[in-house]
């Protein structure tokens, strides 16, 4: 299976491609949030990019550009941001954050709100399809 680097255009293309394969097969994301990344230091690039993430439609939508309107703003680096979506290391992103590696402009309480819960097991075999795509 071929590999790409995290957020390059070949590694949305695949996700995208997985995403699809999948939708509408989950379970519904019990909390709504609206939430714009700003993602620095990518090692390709201009070396920032803008994403977004969206649950407002009772599935996890994550995809390029920013949306409006959004609850929160979160900026954070590129190896943080890997290891939060991609490997699923939420102790990682806790680290970041209480060293002032993340910032949050916006509702944090629905970040927050985010945290826990059961896990869908379809969202972990996405998550792990989504990984073995990452180079």
């Amino acid at each position: 299976m071929a590999t790409y680097h995290f957020l390059s255009d070949e590694w949305i293309e695949a996700a995208r491609a997985i995403r699809a394969e999948y939708d509408g097969k989950g379970a519904s994301v019990p909390h709504q949030v609206r939430m714009n990344l700003v993602i620095t230091a990518v090692p390709f690039g201009d070396g920032t990019v803008s994403a977004h993430m969206d649950t407002s439609g009772g599935e996890l939508e994550l995809d390029m550009g920013h949306i409006d309107p959004a609850d929160l703003t979160v900026t954070l680096e590129y190896d943080v941001a890997k290891a939060i979506l991609v490997e699923g290391n939420p102790q990682a992103g806790m680290q970041a954050f209480m060293s002032g590696r993340i910032k949050v402009d916006g509702d944090i309480a629905k970040l927050m709100a985010m945290q826990g819960g059961v896990p869908d097991p379809l969202a972990a075999e996405i998550a792990g399809r989504i990984k073995d795509i990452t180079a």
